[in-house]
């Protein structure tokens, strides 16, 4: 049964990924409703998750967030240190100054987490079908919005559409993956919420120091700033649902 949810979440992903496609033409609007969407899922779903799973304090600061500020720290400081490394060797960045690895790298940490949510898909069923129909139904719902944020900060780092799709493909199969490896093992919650924590923190970082600056460097239009409220709002809706 979890394996068959799962599957509802990967057409649900395949769809996020393909709006992203067909709007291209609305560039600015896309990237401003791609940070939305990551502003919702990091503050509305991912830091409260984490901080219900992680436990415990560090030096009296929850794990959760310092795993967060390890997040944001290790996102900015990779991306520094390959656009200094493509400097010095010469190579060619992406369309947008960019450094491409940054975006799959990126897209990488989307998959991983596409790939948790089915485990917690198949840990759910696990407990009862009333709360694994529940957690499937979250996953599903956002699910979109991984697709979506996915094929767009692939292709913002100037990677190929074929790189984007083969991102795309591989973010909607994480969570049939990760559902059917429930059937050998799950994930103990406290290393999950840590995980989820630290997630977080690259999603911030990418969303705050990079999507969001593009998308109003250009087009500083009201309807951006919508669509980054609106993305942040539709992520809300779907958390209160969920609950």
């Amino acid at each position: 049964m979890a394996v068959i949810v799962a599957l509802s979440a990967f057409l649900m992903t395949l769809v996020g990924g393909w709006t992203a496609q067909r709007v291209t033409d609305r560039r600015h609007l896309v990237l401003g409703l791609a940070g939305g969407l990551m502003l919702g899922v990091v503050g509305l779903d991912l830091l409260p998750e984490a901080l219900e799973a992680a436990g415990g304090e560090v030096h009296g600061v929850p794990a959760a967030f310092l795993l967060f500020v390890a997040g944001f720290l290790g996102a900015h400081i990779m991306e520094h240190l390959l656009a200094r490394r493509q400097a010095a060797h010469g190579a060619e960045e992406g369309a947008n100054g960019r450094a491409p690895e940054v975006g799959l790298t990126a897209a990488s940490a989307m998959v991983g987490h596409s790939l948790m949510d089915g485990m917690a898909i198949g840990a759910a069923f696990q407990i009862g079908g009333g709360m694994g129909t529940a957690v499937a139904l979250a996953v599903i719902a956002h699910d979109f919005a991984d697709g979506f944020n996915t094929y767009t900060i692939t292709r913002l780092y100037g990677n190929a559409r074929r790189k984007a799709l083969i991102m795309l493909f591989a973010d909607a199969a994480a969570p049939v993956v990760g559902a059917a490896s429930t059937l050998l093992f799950t994930i103990p919650e406290q290393l999950l919420g840590g995980y989820l924590g630290f997630f977080g923190g690259v999603l911030l970082y990418l969303a705050a120091a990079e999507i969001l600056p593009e998308a109003h460097h250009e087009h500083p239009a009201r309807s951006t700033l919508l669509c980054t409220v609106a993305g942040a709002a539709f992520i809300w809706l779907v958390v209160g649902i969920a609950g």
